[in-house]
Formats: structure tokens, sequence, C-alpha cells
């Protein structure tokens, strides 16, 4: 999807200009295991695209999602070892670390009853997300779980369930419970529509957000993070919220 929204004029230069971030902990550059890049060309085509806005390190971040992509430990490390390789042979040097965005359901809730190892951004940090449609009735049981079994809960996206947009301390509420918060970086200018982006910069006001990811999938985001605006954008969060992708 394009952004509706007309771009504000800027002179900034994008090159480098996300530099500030050090890291993306959102990304789906591992090839082929789920909608993100479709192979390992997307995938090296996609990080020269973020090296060239400045990130040293990238965390990618596949969908574990049952119905949808049935990833694992194994499919996520075997696709990461044909990525470090492909990278290897084309000496680009690029910190890469791979973790997952668990949809949380009620096979997930069961996995934490298992007590089965989740793949983390880094420490304990582990990004989760929910259903577009409606809350999960057992999100809140969940995160309790999470956090007492020495999790760190981020919740990916949440300016992007519309379902919360109307009742704003919901936001609060998660923070309360232990969670972080990760706003898409394209949310803060309009690219998934205006509900998402005037959440993203009401999260932003309150100094709500605890991370920024590009969630990026393919070269239709890259292009959109490669504008001036989206510096601009960042450089403007950075006064009111203390990032901490630079901290992973």
């Amino acid at each position: 999807m394009f952004s509706l929204f007309k771009k504000k004029k800027t002179t900034t230069d994008w090159r480098g200009g996300l530099g500030v971030l050090h890291t993306d902990m959102h990304s789906h550059l591992l090839p082929g295991i789920d909608d993100g890049a479709p192979d390992v060309t997307t995938s090296i085509h996609l990080i020269k695209g973020l090296m060239e806005l400045g990130y040293k390190k990238l965390i990618t971040t596949p969908h574990i999602y049952p119905d949808l992509y049935p990833n694992n430990r194994n499919t996520i490390l075997n696709a990461y070892a044909v990525l470090k390789d492909q990278l290897k042979q084309e000496e680009i040097d690029i910190d890469i670390h791979p973790a997952a965005e668990y949809f949380i359901d009620e096979m997930f809730a069961a996995r934490l009853q298992k007590g089965e190892e989740l793949l983390c951004l880094k420490g304990n940090m582990v990004l989760i997300e929910i259903s577009f449609v409606s809350p999960p009735r057992e999100l809140n049981h969940v995160i309790f779980d999470m956090v007492t079994g020495g999790y760190q809960p981020i919740i990916a996206h949440p300016e992007r369930y519309a379902y919360y947009n109307y009742n704003k301390d919901t936001y609060e509420q998660f923070k309360h419970q232990g969670c972080l918060l990760q706003v898409n970086m394209l949310s803060l200018i309009g690219y998934y529509g205006k509900s998402a982006q005037d959440t993203a910069l009401y999260l932003a006001k309150n100094g709500l957000i605890d991370f920024v990811g590009t969630d990026l999938h393919h070269g239709r985001h890259l292009d959109e993070l490669q504008s001036p605006e989206m510096v601009d954008e960042i450089q403007n969060l950075l006064k009111n919220c203390n990032l901490l992708n630079s901290t992973l």
C-alpha cells in the first residue's frame, strides 16, 4: 500500500540519516520463510538499503504465525544461515541477529506453559503481535505469563490495531502491565493510513514509544524509508521519546 498523504517539503538528506538509531529491531529479511524477502537476492538488496540509511545492526523478526507462517527455531536459524553465507560471499559487513515476531494465540500461550525457549531480540526481550481484527482473549494472561516467566514483551506496531485507536488509555495499560511499545516508522508518515498515523503521533507526543522499527518486507517499504520526510520524523521523535534501539 502506498501512502495517500502528500509528503511535506523538506531539504533533509536521507542517506545515513537513520544512523542515530543504530539498530533496526523489526524486519522480515530472512529469505523465503514468511511474507518478507522471497529469496536471498532480495534479502541482500534490502540489507544494502538499510545500511545506506545508516543502520549498523539488523535484528530480523520473521513471523511465527501457525496458520500462515508456521516457523520455528529451526526454520528461522536455517534461513539465517543461508543469509549469513551470502553476506560473507559478497563481503557485506553488517551485524545480523535472528529473532522472531510471535503471533499471540492459544498456541503461543501453550508454548509459554511448556517453557519453550523463545527467540529474543536481546536478553529476555520478545517481540509479539496480535490480530488486526480483534484483541485475543488470552492477551492479558499471556502478557502476565511472559512477565512472570522472565520475558520482556514488546508489542509490535500497536498503532496499527485500529480497535485500540479510540481508547488510547489501552497503550498506558500495556505499559503498566510491563510491556514496551514498538511503532512502525512508516506509520509516522501515513503509510498505513490516517488512523495509524494519528495514533503513532499521539504515542510520540506522549513519550510512549520505546522502539521504532522498519517492519521492512519489500522494496516499496524501502522506498518510503528512503525519504527525507522519514528522517525528519525520526529527528522529531527523538525530542519526545527515549528510544532504546541503540541499546540492542
